[in-house]
């Protein structure tokens, strides 16, 4: 088995303490040991990263922009080796960690465009002879601390821009699949950036806790389920950081009566079943309008379910394992449950034959006549089961959405571009998608959801996250001429003083 090192000023580091196996979610067999950080290490780490700063604060924006195009280039020749990497780690299929990792490079080109994301304002004569301007400047030592659904797209969501704006940054990368993210530290030395400006420390809580403690740690961000997004988001504001927190989700579609079923369908497979469900913009609830409109959904989705293939993600078929036995667990307890209080299981994935295969597989689920009470309904499953829910107009299917607790995604199928206007506008989520199952903004725009879905003011990466990174500095100058007198005004200073 391989050793997965930290990595501390720009090499690896091996820390003979705790450590853990990481298990090939397709086999359930260790494929590496990963070593915890302990304070010390962690403390070693964040002094890198802020020595670092010193310097890298003053690089010019354009000089980290070229930094970030090698980079770019960098992860596009090894893209192969990362999606193995991933989809060993992870268990997803390697069309899927492909497609994770497009997404995370586009947040590396959105980066490489940092010259411009950084302008201010500039206002001449706000006063008599008095100009004044505005800068963003960088924060200092950054953290990010990610989930082990996207071993490399959600650490690209933080650590380019937040460097290209200037800061350093310490990766505390899910112990799950700890080996992404050494190596896209690897690449991006590779690329020319500074030693220390880029550091990973493995480990768990411990490990989490004194990068939250750690009083040269300006900023935290951290993606995961709602009440550890809570825990982060309490325990680093009271340390004085700011904080970006995204939780859990329980996103829904709508289906209304004039929608292309069979599109629709095919659209929410993909959504709902893709990388096991283990996304946070998963799928989970559809909700359809009018009793034909449910029966054929059912009926079309009952047939795509059970012919899933599920199989080692090496293998490319429509899913792979579900990333550990705990979790497989855990979704098969909450099937259970939703058999038990009353809702109707269409498919089961236990029966599927991969079930009794070596590693972690679960087939798709598939519920119908679900309603809230259910804890198939309350909780965030992450896994591949789709709930299907029942309205009687497109008025209770919002209201069903917008009473849940979590608000991150939602979308709506439909012809109608009036109702789609309407659900837009009214349904409470921070991403809504139109005849769209996966509302992922694109790198130019922002993540982030409402309500229990987020916490901290600000959305991740896009323009949300050059302000999370940035610390607004006004800069207001008055330049004196040699016959101008030395007056006192005691007045509170106005435009026109």
């Amino acid at each position: 088995m391989r050793q997965v090192q930290h990595y501390i000023d720009g090499g690896g580091v091996t820390f003979g303490g705790e450590s853990m196996e990481v298990l090939n979610p397709a086999t359930g067999e260790p494929v590496a040991t990963v070593p915890f950080a302990d304070s010390e290490l962690v403390d070693r780490a964040v002094s890198s990263a802020n020595t670092a700063f010193q310097t890298w604060r003053h690089v010019e924006p354009a000089k980290r922009a070229g930094i970030l195009r090698n980079y770019h280039r960098l992860l596009n020749e090894h893209s192969d080796e990362l999606c193995a990497i991933i989809t060993e780690e992870h268990g997803k299929t390697l069309a899927d960690s492909a497609g994770e990792l497009q997404r995370g490079i586009e947040n590396v080109e959105y980066a490489m465009g940092i010259s411009e994301h950084l302008k201010g304002e500039h206002s001449r004569l706000a006063g008599p002879d008095i100009d004044s301007w505005s800068e963003l400047a960088p924060l200092g030592v950054c953290a990010g601390i990610t989930p082990f659904n996207f071993p490399a797209m959600v650490p690209m969501w933080m650590f380019p821009l937040a460097i290209a704006c200037g800061n350093t940054f310490v990766l505390k990368p899910s112990e799950k699949v700890p080996t992404a993210a050494v190596r896209l530290a690897e690449l991006f030395t590779q690329a020319g950036l500074p030693d220390g400006v880029l550091n990973v420390v493995q480990g768990g809580q411990a490990t989490v806790e004194r990068i939250l403690q750690h009083q040269d740690v300006k900023a935290v961000s951290f993606v995961g389920s709602t009440p550890v997004a809570r825990a982060i988001y309490q325990q680093a504001s009271e340390h004085d950081k700011r904080v970006q927190a995204l939780g859990g989700a329980k996103n829904h579609a709508v289906i209304l009566p004039d929608a292309d079923l069979e599109s629709a369908a095919n659209a929410i497979m993909g959504a709902a079943y893709g990388s096991c469900g283990q996304r946070c913009m998963a799928l989970s609830v559809v909700v359809s309008v009018g009793e034909g409109t449910a029966d054929t959904l059912r009926d079309i989705l009952g047939e795509k379910v059970a012919a899933l293939e599920i199989g080692p993600g090496n293998d490319n078929l429509d899913m792979g394992p579900v990333n550990g036995g705990a979790q497989r667990e855990r979704i098969v307890d909450l099937i259970e449950s939703g058999v038990s209080q009353g809702a109707n299981l269409v498919v089961d994935g236990r029966q599927h034959p991969a079930y009794q295969q070596p590693g972690y597989f679960l087939g798709g689920s598939l519920f119908d006549e679900v309603t809230p009470h259910m804890s198939i309904y309350q909780e965030e499953i992450f896994g591949p089961v789709l709930c299907l829910m029942r309205a009687d107009s497109a008025a209770q299917a919002l209201e069903i959405v917008n009473a849940n607790p979590y608000g991150n995604g939602s979308c709506v199928f439909t012809r109608d571009g009036y109702s789609a206007r309407q659900f837009a506008s009214q349904v409470e989520a921070g991403m809504v998608g139109i005849n769209v199952p996966l509302p992922v903004p694109v790198a130019n725009h922002s993540f982030g959801g409402w309500k229990g879905s987020r916490f901290g003011d600000l959305a991740a990466y896009g323009p949300d996250g050059v302000r999370f990174y940035t610390q607004r500095k006004t800069i207001t100058e008055r330049w004196q001429s040699a016959s101008d007198g030395d007056n006192m005004n005691f007045a509170f200073p106005s435009g026109s003083n």
